[in-house]
């Protein structure tokens, strides 16, 4: 692919083998310094795709910020900043900026030569504004999970920081799904780019097997109940739409299940640490999601993607579902999506953004009294 035999060598010590489909064809382009713009989801091993490049490229002799990395929560951040530390040399300085961490401590490692920062939009502008964070130096650029980031509404501040970039710099934007906003984006503030495009059914479909349940609305607690009796996941994420259904199904199903958790945008940040870390570690085998948080988490060991909500949006679903069957995990990961008659036409419109149809599970003999209607109504 292109990488220098110090860089391999880097990679043969931390068990890295194969590379994979994102990172065949990103790396080779981005090593030549043009920008490029692909189509993948956080455990397809995107941080690689992205970082090997620009650590290739960077000199790692010179101390101050030489590339920005922007995410869209402070969870993909961290994880993003020890990926980059696994992967590059032992002297690598990176500075992580985030919001719900101490700024003096951001401000020191920017102060004492952080090569790359890797932050989220809203503390970087603050950084910025402080005069505490410089990027007139910067060479490299990466908007990570575009789409999450416009979703959020980062766009006003991604703007704001790339006008402070130099123009003579390299863009790299990584999005699991290529929306008309995310196209805008990168016409803006992309120099010509090449476009890795993953189809969506490759990156939705290729490790998961997806199924939807249809169900009664009333009969929805039950079911999660017998699914996760019949299923046995070594570790489960069930995502809800609202922060108060998350938390409605932590209080019902943690009077039986002591290893259960749930984490959303309203609690606090050392409080979401712990979830995390617990969930991480295998402490906790079933964690209750909201889209906020959970779209971030990077764990390898997740086996079963459960909606008990449909979600509002397609690219939701393909960011939820992705959350199973990552690299080097337990191997073919499950989604299971809970569907009453009301949300047959949403389920359908996921069906034709991923050109898949999705299979029906039976769950023992449960009939649902207003079953998913036929396709054609």
């Amino acid at each position: 692919m292109g990488l220098s035999p110090k860089v391999l060598a880097q990679l043969d010590n931390i068990g890295y083998q194969t590379p994979s489909p994102i990172q065949k064809k990103f790396i080779p382009i981005a090593l030549t310094g043009r920008d490029v713009t692909g189509q993948a989801q956080t455990g397809t091993g995107k941080t690689a795709a992205f970082g090997l490049p620009i650590l290739e490229q960077m000199d790692l002799r010179l101390p101050g910020q030489q590339a920005l990395i922007l995410t869209p929560t402070r969870e993909l951040s961290e994880q993003v900043a020890n990926e980059l530390e696994r992967l590059g040399p032992n002297t690598l300085k990176l500075a992580v900026c985030v919001g719900g961490r101490p700024i003096r401590k951001q401000i020191q490692s920017l102060e004492q030569g952080a090569q790359i920062v890797v932050g989220t939009p809203g503390r970087v502008i603050d950084l910025l504004f402080r005069k505490e964070l410089n990027l007139d130096q910067v060479k490299f650029v990466v908007l990570d999970e575009a789409d999450r980031m416009l979703d959020i509404g980062f766009r006003p501040d991604i703007e704001k920081i790339m006008k402070r970039c130099p123009t003579e710099r390299q863009t790299l934007l990584l999005s699991a799904t290529m929306s008309d906003e995310v196209e805008r984006l990168a016409k803006r503030f992309m120099n010509e780019p090449e476009r890795i495009d993953l189809s969506e059914k490759d990156v939705a479909n290729k490790a998961i097997q997806q199924y939807y349940i249809s169900v009664d609305a009333d009969r929805k607690i039950s079911l999660l109940a017998k699914l996760l009796l019949m299923e046995r996941p070594q570790q489960v994420l069930v995502f809800t739409r609202t922060k108060r259904g998350a938390e409605r199904l932590h209080k019902t199903f943690a009077k039986k299940l002591k290893n259960i958790s749930v984490i959303h945008g309203d609690l606090p940040q050392p409080k979401r640490d712990r979830v995390i870390k617990d969930f991480r570690s295998g402490k906790t085998r079933m964690l209750i999601a909201t889209d906020v948080v959970g779209r971030g988490i990077d764990i390898s060991g997740i086996s079963h993607i459960i909606n008990y909500d449909v979600p509002e949006f397609c690219d939701d679903y393909v960011h939820r579902i992705g959350r199973a069957g990552r690299l080097s995990s337990v191997g073919k990961g499950q989604a299971f999506t809970f569907v009453t008659r009301e949300q047959g036409p949403q389920l359908t419109e996921i069906e034709k953004r991923i050109n898949m149809l999705i299979e029906k599970y039976e769950i023992g003999d449960y009939n649902p009294i207003r079953p998913r209607p036929p396709k054609n109504y």
